[in-house]
């Protein structure tokens, strides 16, 4: 591979390819209870691209999207599978996408929302992760609704649980998975997003940005890439 040498010095510095994942996205990432071992289409792809680099791979877990933000400037990660969003590209290089995810609103079954146009009406309440790219898509479309903002995921769902908000906002996949373990909530029909997810690289590294580009090209063209909303 021309290069090589360059480019890892980008993409491991260390020797090993430090790759963030956000636990919190359920379609992308999961822990195997049985092996310990993470899964699902994130995982995959870090594990075939420390293969074409022939380098070590660490899977760095971190609790949301905007806890691999805040470690972003604290030399633990190279990469990071997050989703891609112009408020981002001001401190990181996306890939293309490897594959895209729903993001939908959670309300009490007594609820009398049903629709998208629904939520978005004044004085309806919904709750979102300040640092999630859906956030920063949903305060892009709301034009009536109050956005509340919390911490992460889950302190979202907790204001609903505590009727502090009317609505909140997250990924399809986890919302939905709330609800079966949650009865009393449902999904309200139709997402009000669909959310790139990529590889993130910080900008200055051009190389590792141009390889990126190329890999996830090449590898969602080999037919590769799983969309997690059908398996």
């Amino acid at each position: 591979m021309p290069q090589r040498d360059e480019l890892l010095t980008e993409i491991a510095p260390t020797g090993v390819i430090r790759a963030a994942v956000n636990m919190s996205n359920a379609a992308l990432v999961q822990l195997d209870p049985v092996t310990g071992t993470l899964t699902g289409s994130s995982a995959k792809i870090a594990v075939a691209l420390a293969a074409e680099l022939d380098c070590g791979l660490s899977l760095v877990r971190y609790g949301s999207a905007a806890d691999i933000l805040a470690a972003a400037e604290g030399d633990e990660w190279d990469v990071a599978f997050i989703a891609s969003d112009p408020s981002r590209a001001d401190r990181f290089s996306f890939s293309p996408p490897y594959t895209r995810v729903t993001a939908s609103f959670l309300v009490p079954d007594s609820s009398p929302l049903d629709s998208l146009e629904h939520v978005d009406v004044e004085g309806v309440r919904i709750a979102a992760a300040r640092n999630a790219a859906y956030t920063k898509q949903l305060e892009r479309q709301v034009k009536n609704a109050i956005v509340l903002h919390t911490e992460n995921p889950a302190s979202a769902l907790g204001m609903l649980v505590s009727s502090e908000c009317d609505a909140a906002a997250g990924l399809t996949e986890s919302l939905s998975r709330f609800c079966e373990e949650n009865p009393g909530f449902r999904v309200v029909e139709g997402p009000f997003s669909e959310v790139p997810q990529a590889i993130a690289v910080h900008r200055s590294c051009v190389r590792a940005s141009t390889f990126l580009s190329n890999f996830i090209e090449q590898h969602c063209s080999a037919g590769n890439d799983v969309n997690p909303e059908f398996g």
